[in-house]
């Protein structure tokens, strides 16, 4: 015999779980101090440069 399913709580249940996944990406990208954000920043920003600089020719649209 098949198991009840009340799919109120299922629809429940599955939006519960989409929110605290939302919730643990917003914790990684709002939750951390202001220098750690610039630092990460600007790493980024060295790095997109340095591989400007490592460019063998004039840039060619496609």
């Amino acid at each position: 015999m098949a198991e009840i399913v009340n799919l109120r709580r299922v629809r429940k249940a599955k939006l519960r779980a989409a929110d605290e996944a939302r919730a643990a990406e917003n914790r990684l990208a709002f939750g951390r101090p202001k220098a750690e954000r610039e630092r990460a920043e600007t790493e980024a920003r060295l790095g997109l440069a340095r591989l400007d600089g490592h460019r063998l020719g004039p840039d060619r649209e496609t």
